[in-house]
C-alpha cells in the first residue's frame, strides 16, 4: 500500500561531461554546450531550442544521415524524456539509433550510447521486455569497447538494476548496483553526481527490504552530493528528497517526512510542470502520508489529482498508475467502502498481470488486496482462491 520505490535512470547527453574548446568545434556543437548548461540548470524549454537550433546547422553542413546529427537528435530525445513528453523522444532516439548503426557499425560507443537510452525510455513506456533487451546489447557494447569497470558501462550496469528493482526483483538488482557504484567510486571519485544516482537506487532497494537505516544513510550522503553539484530546484534534487521523506514515513517519523516531500512536489511543479508523472508521484506519497496519519480526506484528494496526471503522458497501463490506484483502493479499504475499493484493486490487478507477467510479487500483492474486499464481503471462496494463487507466487520466487 506503499508508493513505489521508483529508482532513477542514467540517460546520456553526449555533453554532459568534459565542455568545448574554443576554436576547435563547429556551430552546431557550441550550441549542445549551450544546451547542456540548461539541462543542468532545469532550463529545459530553453535546451530544446538550442538543440533544434543545433540539428537544423548539423543537417545542412553533415547531411541528415551524419554521426554528428545523431548525437544532436538524441540530446533532444533525452530532453524530452526529461520533461515527460515520451512520444515525441522516441522517434528521435529511434533515429539516432539507425544512424549511428549505419554510419558506425553495430559494435560502437555511440550506439551503445543510444541503445541505452532507448531502453530507458521503453522503461518509461512499461515495456519491460524489450529494455533488457536493449540494456544487454548496450552493456555487451561497452564492455567489448571500453572495458568492464568504465564509468559508462556502469551507468548501463546500474540502469538493469534499476530495470530489475521496478519489477519488484530487489535481490536481482541489488549486485547491479553495488557492481555499478563500485566502478563509478572508483573513476568518477566518492562525490560525483553518478554516485549520487547509484547511491539512491541502492538507497531505494534498502527501503523495500525494510533496511532503512542503510537507505536513510545513503540518502543522507545523496543529498549532500546532488545539492553540491546541481541548482536546488533541479529534478534529480527533487527525487533524493522524495525518497528521503518515503523513508522517515515507513518509519512513521512524519513530522521528518512532511517537509521533504513538499520540497520535492514544489521543485517537480515549478521545474516540470503540473502535469509532469514526478509530480504525480510526489502526491501520491504526500497521499501516503496524509493515509498514515489517518487524514483520510486529505489522502483520497492527493491521490485523485496524482490519478489524472498519471493518466496523462503514460497511459492507462502503466505500474506507477497502478500503485496509486492500489493505495486509493487501500485507503477505501481501511474505510470500509468496500464498493469503491474492489474496482480499483481490479484495474490494479489488470495492470500489474500486464506489466510485470503472472508470476510478479506485485501480482501478488494485489491479488492479497482484492482477496480482503472479498473477505469483508463475505465472498470467502473467491478470497481463498486468490490467497492461494497469491502465495504460490510468493513462494516461487523466494
Amino acid at each position: 500500500m506503499k508508493p513505489r520505490a521508483t529508482p532513477s535512470f542514467i540517460l546520456i547527453l553526449w555533453l554532459l561531461a568534459g565542455g568545448v574548446v574554443p576554436g576547435q568545434v563547429a556551430e552546431w556543437e557550441k550550441l549542445r554546450e549551450q544546451a547542456r548548461t540548461h539541462y543542468q540548470l532545469a532550463q529545459y524549454d530553453r535546451a530544446t531550442e538550442l538543440l533544434k537550433e543545433a540539428i537544423g546547422l548539423a543537417e545542412k553542413a553533415r547531411g541528415g544521415d551524419s554521426a554528428e546529427v545523431a548525437k544532436c537528435v538524441n540530446s533532444l530525445a533525452v530532453l524530452y524524456s526529461a520533461k515527460g513528453e515520451l512520444d515525441r523522444a522516441l522517434p528521435l532516439f529511434e533515429r539516432s539509433l539507425k544512424i549511428n548503426e549505419k554510419v558506425l557499425g553495430s559494435e560502437h560507443q555511440e550506439v551503445a550510447k543510444v541503445q541505452d537510452n532507448l531502453a530507458g525510455l521503453y522503461v518509461l513506456k512499461a515495456r519491460y521486455a524489450e529494455a533488457e533487451t536493449l540494456f544487454k546489447r548496450a552493456l555487451a557494447n561497452y564492455e567489448k569497447v571500453l572495458g568492464p569497470d568504465n564509468p559508462e558501462t556502469a551507468s548501463t550496469v546500474e540502469n538493469l538494476g534499476s530495470l530489475y528493482a521496478l519489477q519488484n526483483l530487489y535481490a536481482k538488482a541489488e549486485p547491479f548496483y553495488k557492481r555499478a557504484l563500485a566502478a563509478k567510486e572508483k573513476a568518477l571519485g566518492p562525490d560525483h553526481p553518478d554516485v549520487g544516482s547509484n547511491l539512491s537506487n541502492l538507497a531505494a532497494v534498502y527501503r523495500e527490504q525494510e533496511r532503512f537505516a542503510e537507505a536513510e544513510s545513503l540518502l543522507k550522503r545523496t543529498l549532500t552530493i546532488v545539492e553540491k553539484a546541481l541548482q536546488p530546484n533541479h529534478p534529480d534534487v527533487a527525487n533524493v528528497l522524495g525518497n528521503l521523506g518515503t523513508v522517515y514515513v515507513e518509519q512513521k517519523r512524519f513530522t521528518e517526512a512532511e517537509p521533504f516531500l513538499k520540497r520535492a512536489l514544489a521543485i517537480r511543479e515549478k521545474t516540470l510542470g503540473p502535469n509532469h508523472p514526478d509530480v504525480a508521484k510526489s502526491l501520491n506519497s504526500l497521499g501516503y502520508l496524509s493515509q498514515e496519519r489517518r487524514q483520510f480526506a486529505d489522502a483520497e484528494q492527493l491521490y485523485k489529482r496524482a490519478l489524472v496526471i498519471f493518466g496523462k503522458p503514460t497511459g492507462q497501463d502503466h505500474p506507477d498508475q497502478g500503485n496509486c490506484l492500489n493505495n486509493l483502493g487501500a485507503l477505501y479499504l481501511e474505510q470500509e467502502r468496500f464498493d469503491l475499493a474492489e474496482p480499483l484493486f481490479k484495474r490494479t490487478l489488470a495492470i500489474c498481470e500486464k506489466a510485470f507477467g503472472p508470476e510478479s510479487v506485485s501480482l501478488a500483492n494485489s491479488l492479497e488486496n482484492l482477496s480482503k474486499v472479498y473477505r469483508k464481503t463475505e465472498r470467502e471462496k473467491e478470497a481463498i482462491a486468490l490467497e492461494k494463487r497469491a502465495a504460490a507466487i510468493k513462494a516461487k520466487a523466494r
